[in-house]
């Protein structure tokens, strides 16, 4: 019963899975994140009762990413990846154009705040939650929520990008 309950899941919040994990990661090769996801939440349903699997799903992607993001970070130390570290990270002119040239400042201004920052713009912002479901996924209060949010919103108006000040504000207040 508990399988049927995470394939339920699956199909409705995959795709929202997904975009987290592409705002949150910066990168689009994200499926064994994504796997990842639900397979960590096959094995945490059994011990856990879940009143909001969306919110839930969230958190499990966020520390699957924060844990991939240590283990690249550790592979990167290994002397025999050297030649891994001389590989561009930059995007490619079809990867840009795909963007579009607002979403593509948005993404970076956003990419450039602190981790707090980034990840209550990406879930209030972007994903659309509320200040209750962004709480959860981060294990803040609300008042927390509000009070980054007011200062993520700051940072990004302080980037002098102001497509990108004002996608955001138009995303968080709609």
């Amino acid at each position: 019963m508990d399988d049927n309950r995470i394939e339920q899941w699956f199909r409705a919040y995959s795709n929202d899975v997904y975009r987290f994990l592409v705002y949150y990661t910066g990168r689009k090769d994200i499926d064994d994140l994504v796997q990842e996801t639900f397979i960590r939440a096959l094995k945490a349903h059994q011990h856990t009762e879940i009143v909001n699997p969306k919110t839930w799903l969230f958190a499990i992607a966020r520390n699957v990413a924060i844990d991939e993001k240590r283990k690249k970070k550790l592979r990167n130390w290994l002397p025999d990846l050297f030649l891994q570290q001389l590989v561009s990270r930059d995007k490619t002119p079809e990867e840009s154009l795909e963007l579009g040239e607002n979403k593509r400042i948005l993404y970076d201004t956003i990419n450039q705040l602190k981790r707090s920052y980034r990840d209550v713009l990406i879930l209030r912002g972007i994903k659309g939650l509320s200040s209750t479901e962004t709480a959860e996924v981060l294990g803040w209060s609300e008042a927390k929520v509000h009070i980054t949010l007011h200062r993520a919103l700051k940072a990004v108006q302080n980037s002098k990008n102001a497509p990108a000040t004002e996608a955001m504000t138009d995303a968080v207040t709609r």
